[in-house]
């Protein structure tokens, strides 16, 4: 099986152009309203696939790729800092596209748009469903219709999440690198001593270090013996939650200036705490934080907003999809909504290759 380009680096996944993607723990929003950018809580554990080809369903074994942890109803976002050069990201859920709502596709598109720009686009929360908004990833179990590709193809196949890098064309991407060189140099005339600022610094939005120390995984694992009867899969996919001001912006370089082919592609199954710890032998994180205790300690939210990008117009398929409440019911989870001064605004080593397959 091909390998992917792609690589873990402690838990964050590097696709080839110097795209990289984390996984991020979050507050769950109230599926009614709009609301600030809730906080980090930690990083996702991510764990190659092929490490544990004894344990897993045979179809991830075909699918290769990687894995991470969640339980039913948490809310995740993106995370793309540390992302070095420009390059087009694609993020499916469940094989449908989270910015366009159109079925995944191995090319970029324009009309509408099907990807995300890095590094200006420094996170993803949720699908675009909304002007100027999101709705929050939050993981359901495939087979109750509650992810976004079941409620938008009518199926429940596929699940977990989907990445595809694009980098620029060698002769653009020549050019970006000379003009960052001179900018660089200028900066250095210009500016006093100290480190420079950027989407490549730690991400601002984490509230605390992950919860529990984490096993290293265990590499080598033996494929199940012979006649076995194969497991399975526990699947879980993305349904969305509550909605959040976040925009997804739009591209402003023409659609020639990107590579026609991906260079890189994964694929992210989700896996149900007690699957995880099956499967890996590792104790999964903690359960979610509650909300209410969150905010009366007085920890922050944040606001985001661009004013040089322009924000995409939302899919009609995506503005269509249902919260996940509509299937599991009512949020017991009390919310306490965040004081003013809570929110705050931003801006104005290589492991392994992750193994792909067939998806």
């Amino acid at each position: 099986m091909a390998g992917s380009g792609v690589r873990i680096d402690g838990n964050t996944l590097r696709l080839p152009g110097g795209v990289a993607v984390r996984f991020v723990r979050t507050l769950r929003l109230p599926e009614k309203g709009t609301h600030p950018l809730p906080p980090g809580l930690g990083e996702f554990p991510v764990r190659r696939v092929e490490d544990h080809a004894g344990t897993v369903p045979a179809e991830w074994r075909a699918r290769g790729g990687v894995m991470l942890p969640v339980y039913l109803r948490e809310a995740m976002w993106l995370s793309f800092s540390g992302t070095r050069e420009p390059a087009a990201l694609q993020v499916g859920v469940g094989k449908v596209c989270a910015v366009s709502g159109r079925p995944w596709s191995d090319r970029l598109a324009r009309d509408p748009q099907n990807y995300v720009v890095l590094p200006r686009q420094p996170w993803l929360d949720g699908i675009n469903s909304g002007k100027g908004t999101v709705r929050q990833f939050v993981a359901v179990p495939l087979g109750l219709g509650a992810t976004v590709e079941g409620q938008v193809t009518g199926e429940e196949v596929w699940g977990g999440v989907q990445l595809q890098s694009f980098p620029l064309k060698e002769p653009v991407l020549a050019e970006w690198r000379r003009l960052e060189r001179e900018r660089e140099e200028a900066r250095r005339r210009t500016l006093s001593a100290g480190p420079a600022g950027g989407f490549g610094a730690a991400m601002p939005m984490m509230a605390s270090a992950p919860g529990g120390a984490m096993m290293p995984a265990a590499p080598g694992a033996a494929p199940p013996p012979a006649g076995a009867a194969p497991r399975r899969a526990a699947a879980m996919g993305l349904g969305v939650g509550g909605s959040m001001r976040q925009e997804v912006y739009r591209d402003d370089r023409p659609l020639t200036d990107w590579s026609e082919e991906a260079a890189g592609r994964v694929f992210v199954h989700l896996v149900t705490p007690p699957e995880w710890r099956r499967i890996t032998g590792e104790a999964p994180p903690p359960s979610p934080v509650d909300r209410a205790a969150y905010t009366r300690a007085g920890l922050p939210w944040y606001d985001y907003y661009d004013a040089d990008a322009e924000d995409l117009a939302p899919a009609d398929t995506l503005e269509a999809v249902k919260p996940v409440g509509d299937w599991l019911g009512d949020d017991l989870d009390p919310w306490q909504p965040p004081a003013a001064d809570q929110v705050t605004p931003l801006k104005d080593a290589q492991g392994k290759p992750v193994v792909d397959g067939d998806w």
